[in-house]
């Protein structure tokens, strides 16, 4: 494919050339569709590495802490919740029972329900719906730290 591609460009070029300039071997002939569809970057399809659902390093130091407390290692007690942090977060939640599903480190819409549950458990009322939304989300800091 790779040399096929070549061969057009150079003969497009040679053409272009030949006729009075680069202007005629346009970009929209040097590249089929396929090889520009394939060009993407790893970060547009990776796991957040951290992701702390809005708390600042303090209080998801605090939420690293009570799951320590509980027996649920969440790595370094460092306010970043990172993959360990949240493997041991749906580890202490399923426990719990508030069913956060497999214990894979990823915030996905069953951790976020089951982090709805665990709230609502200890007085917040929240529509458990596995979406961080700004009342998780506040709901989540108060926990952490009482503001």
């Amino acid at each position: 494919m790779r040399a096929l591609t070549r061969a057009l460009v150079s003969v497009t070029t040679a053409a272009g050339i030949a006729v009075g300039g680069l202007a005629a071997a346009s970009t929209a002939t040097a590249a089929p569709e396929p090889a520009q569809q394939r060009t993407a970057s790893a970060g547009a399809v990776s796991v957040l590495a951290v992701n702390n659902l809005g708390l600042s390093t303090g209080p998801a130091r605090e939420w690293q802490r009570h799951l320590l407390k509980y027996g649920y290692n969440p790595g370094k007690l460092d306010g970043l919740l990172g993959t360990q942090s949240w493997k041991a977060a749906q580890d202490y939640l399923n426990h719990m029972g508030f069913r956060a599903g497999t214990v894979d480190g990823i915030v996905g819409p069953d951790t976020i329900r089951a982090l709805q549950r665990f709230l609502n458990h200890e007085g917040f009322h929240l529509v458990v719906d596995g979406v961080a939304g700004a009342q998780t989300k506040a709901a989540f800091r108060h926990y952490n730290c009482g503001c």
